[in-house]
């Protein structure tokens, strides 16, 4: 993992004041989730997959990333997916 993104993740993590529960982190390019999306940022070290099961934790974590200045933020039904891979679109925010 990137050590600049893992520090910006944990100052997310402070600002929410919550527990981040990572589902997913690197991805090593067998993972079969990696030769589905070969372009992954979790082949990088530069994403991860944090838990959020209800809408008050979706809330405090994306207001976090937000606030911290993360710019690529993908929103699922139980986990948000953040990265910081600077070779894609910046100040995108999509869902799953």
């Amino acid at each position: 993992m990137n050590l600049d993104f893992l520090a910006k993740l944990d100052e997310a993590r402070e600002y929410a004041n919550i527990p981040f529960i990572i589902n997913s982190a690197y991805r090593s390019p067998g993972h079969p989730e990696s030769i589905k999306n070969p372009t992954s940022s979790h082949i990088k070290g530069l994403a991860v997959d944090i838990s959020a099961k209800d809408s008050r934790t979706r809330f405090l974590i994306l207001d976090a990333l937000i606030q911290v200045g993360f710019t690529r933020i993908g929103i699922a039904d139980t986990f948000i997916h953040v990265d910081s891979d600077i070779d894609k679109s910046q100040n995108v925010i999509w869902t799953y």
